[in-house]
């Protein structure tokens, strides 16, 4: 029997379980899984009304929101294409993106709608766009709640779906170049749903928190697993600490999923707070991204007692295949061995074939030292870049995707990465991890934030720079933290200058911009910077 797998699935399990529980908490709204089952049946409705076919492109430029959650379900009924843009990309990047996607509708949040007005007149394949959070229609454009209310709350006659579907397209941030859009199917969401549910330890119990934006690789996939399960999910527009932790004491929340930036904003709030979190239930951090230190670990399980939970993946691969929660086989290790453990890449998920090779493919030594890129075979990666074979045959090669991050394994099986390609800093031909050295700085009293990034230098081509922010009321100087490093690391390792800036650019999902910090000064070289 033949039963295909489509992320529809998830959202009709959760009404036929957990019909009357509250599924959404959004402001004032609360919602339950049957309140959102019809308003999804309305939304269908609505595109069938706006003449959306299968494989059509439904784009969604908004926060965190019940509109842009129940998006997914109402676009995929109709057997669309999700596309999720991210808030804070620029206008050039909103055209390129909505054009080269083919988006036939766009959904915008009202506290962007300005964006959209300036640029609607070189929209090329966008004919309508509904906003949400408007009153009433404005010339051509749409108010959502009253054109939602216009529309039946029954059933609708869904599209056919295979899983081979295409049901999401998430556009990368390109460095260098336009950004690239991922195609992941609907057998992709699936089984990394089902995967990631397992390892993260998903139930019905669970009340998530959506800090990480939804349109970054839909939120980690957590719209659907979460779904699936008859978890309820708590809408996080913005990247306030005080207002998330003030919902997670609030509403009970359980887990949630952000990057390490993200994280370290919040161990800050509470460093400062006068009025600690008193909380009843259990609460796990699901992390990734850039890797974090140790130090990390230790703060979030010290000083909130939470569980820490490193998990590593990338748009391509839906996206997360591995997770460094502590096994069987190393729960002999002392408490410090496994708050490092912990904060490395971790082991292959079921269903990722996760390997680190050399430049020959072969798989490096388990020795903690050996480096090689990351590559992984799964169900998980996606079909390939929009309208892009060049750089899709670029990535995924001899059947295995290639990361382009730069990793260790250890004697436990522990992938550890050390860089980007692309951040590896090669110093007078000795390679040095970005990561590594602002770990040692994260060490430091006096540091709240980090970014090391390559400089040029007229002897060593290149040489390590930290650009730091530090905490209030600091007056640690640049020769401080550059004596601190090279007390605590080799000394070829550690910074060759600091500067200090109040506030690290970041992308909308929390990831340092490394290649904005790095412009200024391979520009001033007159070097080519990416």
């Amino acid at each position: 029997m033949h039963v295909p797998l489509v992320v529809t699935d998830f959202l009709d399990r959760a009404v036929q379980l957990y019909a009357q529980k509250t599924a959404v908490i959004d402001g004032n709204w609360r919602l339950t899984y049957t309140d959102v089952y019809h308003r999804v049946q309305q939304l269908s409705r609505g595109l069938k009304a706006l003449q959306i076919e299968k494989g059509d492109k439904v784009a969604y430029l908004a926060p965190n929101s019940t509109e842009m959650y129940e998006g997914f379900y109402g676009v995929f009924q109709v057997g669309g294409v999700m596309t999720p843009l991210n808030t804070r990309l620029t206008p050039d990047d909103y055209i390129f993106i909505l054009n080269h996607s083919e988006s036939k509708v766009l959904f915008v949040d009202i506290t962007l709608y300005e964006r959209v007005k300036e640029i609607r007149d070189q929209l090329e394949t966008v004919h309508t766009i509904i906003v949400h959070g408007m009153d009433e229609d404005r010339g051509q454009d749409i108010a959502y709640e009253p054109w939602l209310a216009s529309f039946s709350e029954e059933e609708i006659e869904r599209e056919p779906l295979e899983e081979t579907d295409i049901a999401s397209l998430l556009y990368t941030s390109g460095t260098t170049g336009n950004p690239k859009g991922v195609m992941l199917s609907h057998r992709s969401n699936y089984l990394h749903a089902l995967t990631t549910m397992h390892h993260l330890r998903v139930s019905d119990q669970d009340t998530l928190i959506h800090i990480l934006p939804m349109f970054h690789v839909n939120g980690w996939g957590s719209p659907f697993y979460y779904t699936a399960n008859g978890a309820t999910q708590v809408m996080q527009r913005q990247m306030d600490p005080a207002e998330i932790f003030k919902k997670i004491e609030a509403e009970g929340v359980t887990v949630a999923h952000m990057a390490p930036t993200v994280l370290n904003m919040l161990l800050e709030h509470d460093a400062l707070s006068d009025a600690p979190l008193k909380l009843t239930q259990d609460v796990r951090v699901v992390i990734a991204g850039s890797a974090p230190p140790p130090a990390f670990v230790k703060r979030v399980e010290e000083d909130l007692g939470w569980e820490f939970i490193q998990v590593y993946g990338m748009t391509e691969i839906s996206p997360l295949i591995t997770t460094s929660q502590i096994n069987t086989e190393v729960a002999d290790k002392s408490k410090e061995e496994k708050q490092r453990l912990k904060a490395k890449t971790g082991y292959a998920m079921i269903g990722s074939n996760v390997r680190v090779v050399d430049e020959d493919g072969s798989d490096v030594p388990w020795d903690g030292a050996s480096i090689g890129e990351i590559v992984t075979r799964s169900n998980n990666v996606m079909e390939g870049y929009w309208k892009n074979p060049e750089a899709t045959n670029e990535t995924i090669k001899n059947g295995y995707l290639h990361t382009g991050d730069m990793a260790n394994v250890d004697s436990d099986g522990y992938i550890e990465i050390v860089d980007r390609k692309k951040d590896v800093i090669i110093s007078g031909g000795e390679n040095i991890s970005s990561i590594e050295v602002e770990g040692c700085l994260y060490e430091h009293p006096d540091v709240r934030e980090a970014a090391v990034i390559s400089a040029p230098h007229e002897k060593w081509g290149e040489v390590p720079h930290a650009i730091v922010v530090l905490r209030e009321g600091s007056e640690v100087t640049e020769e401080d933290l550059m004596n601190f490093a090279r007390e605590n690391m080799a000394k070829f390792k550690a910074p060759k200058g600091i500067s200090f800036m109040e506030e690290l650019p970041k992308t909308a999902s929390g990831k340092i911009q490394k290649v904005q910090l790095r412009k200024p000064f391979w520009e001033e070289s007159g070097r080519m910077v990416n």
